[in-house]
Order: structure tokens, then C-alpha cells, then sequence
């Protein structure tokens, strides 16, 4: 006899243990087996989160996991793997589990208070300056608006972020125009997040995150574009490594995060960060 669904809600990248909002809310759903593509797709949608995990096959070692966002699959998220990890670490699970994606297997370091994951290598390449043109009008800014020592790009791990690097001041007024972006992205084919960054220091990163395709206005924490972002620093040589990195991302969808992503000199990147369960109402973030 098969076990039942099991669906579990978390926080994942929080920053805080006492801050009830930290953190990006992702579902996790054990035994999945039973579930079609449209059942899926309906839980997601129920849940009303960015992404949501479903769990098959899963054995002390390995699991398989698939994505939804209330629109559609997706090939990977990051915050919902790391949920994920928490999820089986509560259930008996020690050590790394080999997570099989349809972006390739990511190895989780799993604990039952956050996990680190292993990263697809993520490949770089510059933004068509026709394509950076639409994608600026539709988040509402212009050239001068860009970090004239990060250049934007296209990255693809996982899923494909555009990284927008901008200068300071930029991201406490970004204002993006939900149905532009949409329409670029499907076009497109961007499942990712739109990743607008700026820079503090050589190490410490925050950012905001467009992301109508996945059913929400934004995004408060995204573990693929984090892992990406390390690629493009040391593919780029704009980082020393190896090194740490520390993302904050969120607070202006009211759920502050934290993401610490590890770029070795080579290799796969390691995005690591800390989980709670999610409870009480207003958790989800804004549509």
C-alpha cells in the first residue's frame, strides 16, 4: 500500500530564528508518487507559494524532486531544495542525499535546521543588447541605472537568470512592470527569477527578484540565481577565490533573507541557509 501525500510548508534562507517572516515560504510534498502532473500543479497553485517541492523514490541516499510554481513545472529552485533537505532531515535522513531534478542531481547536505546544496554548473554569457533594452524598460530603468564594473548577463543553472547588476539607491526604487516582464519572460523562456543586484562590498550582494512567471509579483530568496551569481563573479575574475558570498534579499517583499553561496576556485557552487516551519497567516509572499 502506498503512504499518503504528506504536505509541509517552511521557510527557507531565514535570517533570523525569532523573525516570523524571514525567509522564502516553499511547499514540500513527501510521497508524491500518487500525484499527477495536474495534481501537482493544483497544490502548488493552493499553496500559493513561488515553488513547491514534490518528493518520489526517496531512500535514505537519494530522492527524486520535481517543481512547481502555481503557473507551471519549472527545472529547479533553490529555496524549496533546501526546504526540501530540512524535510527529509526530520524524517530520518543524515548526511548527503543525491536529489535527482530535471536540471541534473544536486547533492543536499541535509540537517533539520537549514542544508547546503550542490549547484548544476551554471553557464555565463552577455545579454543581447536588444534583449537588455526591453528587459530595462520593463523593470523601469535605464542604462545609466547599471554598475559600470559589472556588466549584465545571461546566466543558465538550473534555471535561466538575467543578472542586472545596478548601482547604488537603484533597488530601493525598483517598480518593475509585472505584465512587461511576464511577457519577456515567456517569450523568452526565462523560468528563472530576473536577478537585480548591487553590490556593498567584495563579498556581500543584495538584491531583488521579478518574478511574474512564477505566479509573484517578487521573489524573497533564489538559491539558483545566488549559486549563479558565484559563477559569474569568478568566471568574470570580479571576485577573489575562493570565497564566501552573503546575499540579503527580500525585505521589501516583507520576508527578509539570507543566502551564503561558497565559490570555490573550481567547481560547483555550494548554497547554503537556514529553515523554519512555516505557520500563522500571512506567510505567502505578495502576488
Amino acid at each position: 500500500m502506498s503512504t499518503a501525500p504528506r504536505t509541509l510548508q517552511f521557510r527557507a534562507f531565514t535570517t533570523t530564528s525569532d523573525d516570523p517572516r524571514s525567509g522564502n515560504p516553499a511547499g514540500v510534498v513527501l510521497h508524491a508518487e500518487t500525484l499527477t502532473d495536474a495534481d501537482m500543479l493544483a497544490i502548488a497553485g493552493e499553496l500559493g507559494h513561488s515553488e513547491t517541492a514534490f518528493l518520489t523514490a526517496v531512500t535514505p541516499s537519494s530522492a527524486r524532486i520535481r517543481y512547481f510554481t502555481p503557473r507551471a513545472e519549472i527545472a529547479f529552485c533553490g529555496h524549496a531544495t533546501i526546504a526540501s533537505g530540512v524535510a527529509l532531515a526530520r524524517n530520518g535522513a543524515e548526511g548527503v542525499v543525491d536529489l535527482t531534478t530535471n536540471a541534473g542531481v544536486v547533492p543536499v547536505a541535509v540537517r533539520p535546521d537549514g542544508a547546503t546544496l550542490t549547484a548544476v554548473a551554471t553557464t555565463v554569457a552577455p545579454l543581447p543588447d536588444a534583449v537588455l533594452g526591453e528587459l530595462l524598460d520593463a523593470l523601469r530603468l535605464s542604462s545609466t541605472d547599471l554598475d559600470p564594473a559589472l556588466p549584465p548577463a545571461f546566466l543558465s543553472g538550473g534555471n535561466p537568470h538575467p543578472l542586472v547588476p545596478v548601482r547604488d539607491g537603484v533597488l530601493a526604487r525598483l517598480d518593475h512592470d509585472g505584465d512587461a516582464v511576464l511577457r519577456l519572460q515567456v517569450r523568452e523562456g526565462w523560468d528563472g527569477t530576473i536577478a537585480v543586484v548591487h553590490r556593498l562590498d567584495a563579498t556581500r550582494f543584495v538584491s531583488r527578484h521579478p518574478f511574474p512567471r512564477g505566479g509573484v509579483r517578487e521573489d524573497p530568496a533564489t538559491g539558483s540565481a545566488a549559486a549563479a551569481l558565484g559563477a559569474y563573479l569568478r568566471d568574470g575574475g570580479h571576485v577573489a577565490v575562493p570565497a564566501v558570498l552573503t546575499v540579503e534579499q527580500g525585505a521589501e517583499t516583507g520576508h527578509p533573507s539570507r543566502i551564503t553561496v561558497e565559490v570555490p576556485a573550481t567547481g560547483r557552487m555550494r548554497v547554503s541557509g537556514t529553515v523554519e516551519e512555516l505557520a500563522g497567516p500571512g506567510l505567502r509572499p505578495t502576488a
